[in-house]
């Protein structure tokens, strides 16, 4: 283990000495009981297998099979890899990268939430307690302003102490990245620390121009979600970009993303599929999904047949369901510093997304038990704007919450000198556009202005 990572004075309240030349420290902690925090650990892990329990294949998939290692039977709830094949959990695997056995997985471990740290109380003794906790959106008041500065202090270093917590416990309930390794008397590891501050060096002068750079990508994407809050919505969309990526008018080469879900027949022939987008061209706002267009089906799109990364912070809006879908990516940044309960939230919303994305499309995908919303209808189109406006309430309070978890997290975890150059010095990928048929955005970068 790390020495920098070791932390001796368990036994002391909110004192904490580290080893290796580090300071003295004094870090406001909170200090959740082991019966309390495996509790809530494991009923996590329940709620997201329940719901990916429809996407995941049979211990004896072929994609299980390294895992194995000849033995007949699975483990009581052993996790197994999403079906690539499955037309809604597969874009958790070619979206958000959660491949084989660890991508379930890193959906249950569990994180406490940042909200604790709000908290008078500096121990949580119930499941109940904690829950109540983790719900908190703004600190109790203080007397006078000194008061306040040691609030603030005390909340923007402070760390979350799951007591008992051992080394195995990072194979299936927590996260390792960002775990501080808590000793005992006899150096034996006896709890973890979560701190944003101690992960990302916050303040330490050698730790500055790495987390200029570290903290761009948290910063862009605290812009969108509050661009998106503040955004118009659109409504006549439709989910044709679906469509766009199927059209092919006589005379054009065939459309590169057919070779998406292309195991599932079409449920409307060629002709349809063309009739319904040239009816009043695409209103797509998502400048990810322009990429999947069909290059013929480009200039039919409203807001543009070439759009840069940066065009994400004008166009995204609230009814997008991909832009529902991206939260997890957007919550999955954020780890181990994502309330788990949050996380479950922002799940249930982007599956939820998905699965009226892929009954609204040209695919037939009732074998895997999902509908049709036949938008090329008149009928079909009004009941995907009806499907459309409630998902988009829905999904509003997910996303405000997730704002305030990175409002949270981003001054406790870099220091006010990071994060004002950090939002001067952009990512090169912020700099990129996306064409029809064209390369990632790390492949097609543009001059920055």
């Amino acid at each position: 283990m790390n020495p920098l990572l070791s932390i001796l004075g368990l036994q002391l309240f909110n004192v904490f000495i580290v080893v290796s030349g580090w300071q003295v420290d004094r870090r406001r902690t909170v200090r959740i009981p082991e019966n309390v925090w495996r509790q809530a650990a494991c009923e996590h892990e329940e709620r997201v297998r329940k719901l990916l329990q429809p996407g995941l294949v049979s211990f004896y998939h072929p994609l299980n099979a390294a895992h194995r290692k000849n033995r007949e039977k699975p483990e009581p709830n052993e996790w197994t890899a999403l079906d690539p094949k499955h037309p809604v959990y597969n874009f958790l695997i070619e979206y958000y990268g959660l491949k084989g056995i660890k991508g379930p997985r890193r959906l249950a471990r569990w994180c406490p939430s940042l909200s604790l740290l709000l908290q008078e109380e500096t121990r949580i003794k119930t499941i109940a307690e904690l829950e109540e906790a983790s719900l908190t959106k703004c600190p109790k008041t203080r007397s006078t302003q000194d008061d306040e500065q040691q609030q603030d202090f005390d909340i923007l270093n402070g760390g979350i102490l799951l007591e008992g917590a051992t080394e195995d416990d990072f194979s299936s309930l927590l996260h390792l990245r960002g775990a501080q390794m808590m000793l005992d008397s006899d150096q034996q590891v006896n709890g973890v620390l979560y701190c944003p501050s101690l992960l990302f060096g916050k303040g330490e002068p050698d730790r500055h121009e790495e987390n200029v750079r570290l903290v761009t990508p948290f910063l862009w994407f605290k812009s969108i979600l509050e661009n998106t809050l503040q955004a118009e919505p659109i409504l006549h969309c439709h989910g044709l970009h679906e469509w766009a990526m199927q059209y092919h008018p006589e005379g054009t080469d065939p459309p590169p993303s057919a070779k998406y879900q292309q195991h599932l027949q079409l449920r409307v022939p060629r002709e349809i599929i063309n009739e319904t987008v040239e009816r009043k061209g695409i209103s797509c706002t998502h400048v990810d999904a322009l990429r999947f267009f069909a290059p013929a089906a480009a200039p039919l799109n409203h807001h543009g047949s070439s759009l840069q990364r940066t065009d994400q912070l004008h166009l995204e809006q609230p009814a997008c369901v991909h832009a529902h879908m991206d939260l997890l990516k957007i919550a999955l940044k954020l780890r181990p510093f994502c309330d788990s309960k949050l996380l479950v939230r922002v799940l249930e919303i982007a599956l939820e997304s998905r699965t009226l994305d892929v009954a609204a499309s040209p695919y037939d995908a009732t074998s895997y038990g999902v509908g049709v919303v036949p938008v090329e209808t008149l009928e079909g189109r009004a009941e995907y704007t009806k499907l459309q406006k409630d998902l988009m309430t829905r999904a509003e309070r997910v996303r405000r919450d997730l704002l305030f978890a990175y409002e949270m997290f981003l001054p406790m975890a870099f220091s006010e000198t990071s994060l004002q150059m950090g939002s001067k010095q952009p990512e090169a990928e912020r700099y990129a556009k996306a064409e029809p048929g064209g390369l990632p955005w790390r492949k097609n970068l543009i001059s920055s202005p």
